[in-house]
């Protein structure tokens, strides 16, 4: 039987006078508090018992469970995540193969709503843990603000997740980057699987079969199958991936502002210091007009023509989802004048898909130069096997010409393989319908 604490001495109302009070069950209690235990009752966890009684070790409450006297602790476990755990988090940062994500709640935890240890605050989702499929960068498949569930990889030294292998996992909510209205799933557009109600924005993200339902889980959703796990990207797709050379960070799909086609400037490219360890000169800030309020702004990235082009105090303005439909329609109407102004100036620009990988710029110049004047031909080229990808853009000097191509070419025969031929906009994106995968 468990000694019960009963000093000598006078008692009044079942308490020792002059000595320590006895806690008993429903008292809250800290180390060193004694406690009163029944000739029919044990002592349980959270109580030492020596030849001097009972005392707390502990910080709770007194509970009594079948006969078992313990303290309840009213200091609920660290909520340190541990591999296998499920985060729910937000992406605070992109990084060149990583997306750093915030933590805000540990699913698998029952106290998981508390903060987590500042060491284990943020969590790396690397690229090739995304999602089932080739990704070139952080950017191509998760976006700034995207709220994500992902799996505890590794805890030491630093957390890793991952939001690849189970269709739970992967992007929650996402907002559009350019007016900050709450994306929508959607299989209209090959290799796109988000889309904006509001403006014209589209892209890619890993989606969660729980996409756009909060943290839960629709019975029967299907929605993984959007994110085309195990497919090759189509070439035109493929073209506007992050790629070598070309934003470090984000790939064209992912960065709205600067276009579909933007090389880094050279004061912006990564050279070595005086010291010989890697350095970063000063960014270049171009000169632009506000495409929202009018108002002149520099931005770190040389401007395109038609695309949306910002002061800071707008851009938190839309991403917060406050700029009103009439402004963004202004904005619009003012991007459509600026991007044929400039088509009229640059040339109209084509796109040339399923072209043979033995095909020279100069076969596919004279193809198309007996259509008009050509001021540019491009084909693009893989930067480390240095061969075609199989596809190329060719630009006009007039419309007309332009059209007249594309009746004439556009499923056509060319060095052996059927060609597409389709207008592009100034970003790269076909305004026509797009091709099909072959």
């Amino acid at each position: 039987m468990s000694p019960r604490l009963n000093p000598a001495g006078p008692f009044i109302g079942g308490l020792p006078v002059g000595g320590p009070m006895a806690a008993s069950v429903g008292d809250q209690v800290t180390p060193g508090s004694p406690v009163e235990i029944g000739s029919a009752e044990e002592a349980g966890g959270g109580i030492h018992v020596s030849e001097d009684g009972a005392v707390a070790i502990l910080s709770g409450q007194l509970v009594n469970k079948s006969g078992v006297i313990s303290v309840d602790s009213s200091i609920p476990t660290i909520n340190d995540p541990k591999i296998g755990d499920l985060l729910i988090g937000e992406v605070n940062r992109l990084n060149e193969k990583t997306a750093e994500i915030r933590v805000l709640h540990i699913e698998t935890n029952e106290h998981g709503h508390r903060s987590v240890p500042a060491l284990k605050l943020f969590a790396d989702i690397y690229v090739s843990e995304m999602v089932d499929r080739f990704i070139p960068s952080a950017g191509d498949a998760m976006r700034k603000r995207d709220i994500v569930r992902a799996e505890v990889i590794k805890v030491e030294p630093m957390l890793k997740a991952s939001t690849k292998g189970n269709p739970d996992l992967g992007v929650l909510h996402a907002f559009c980057p350019p007016c900050g209205e709450v994306l929508q799933s959607s299989d209209k557009t090959p290799d796109f699987n988000v889309e904006c109600p509001r403006c014209d924005y589209r892209g890619f993200r890993a989606l969660s079969k729980g996409f756009g339902h909060g943290f839960g889980i629709p019975a029967g959703s299907e929605l993984q199958k959007l994110n085309r796990p195990g497919q090759r990207w189509s070439e035109e797709a493929e073209s506007m991936l992050g790629h070598e050379g070309a934003r470090p960070f984000l790939s064209p799909v992912a960065d709205h502002r600067r276009g579909w086609s933007y090389e880094i400037p050279a004061s912006a490219r990564r050279k070595p210091s005086s010291k010989g360890r890697g350095g970063r000169q000063q960014r270049e800030l171009f000169p632009a007009k506000c495409t929202l309020c009018g108002d002149q702004t520099k931005v770190p990235f040389k401007p395109t023509p038609g695309k949306p082009l910002r002061c800071r105090e707008c851009m938190e303005k839309v991403e917060s989802g406050k700029a009103n439909k009439d402004d963004l329609a202004k904005e619009r109407k003012i991007m459509k004048e600026a991007r044929l102004k400039a088509q009229k100036e640059m040339g109209f620009k084509l796109f040339v898909g399923g072209i043979s990988y033995d095909a020279t710029e100069e076969d596919l110049r004279e193809a198309f130069s007996t259509h008009g004047v050509l001021k540019d031909v491009h084909l693009a080229m893989d930067s480390e096997t240095k061969r075609p990808r199989g596809f190329g853009f060719v630009t006009f000097a007039k419309k007309k010409d332009a059209e007249s191509a594309i009746n004439s070419l556009n499923k056509s025969e060319f060095k052996g393989r059927r060609i597409s031929v389709e207008e592009s906009s100034s970003g790269g994106r076909r305004e026509s319908k797009r091709r099909r995968r072959r």
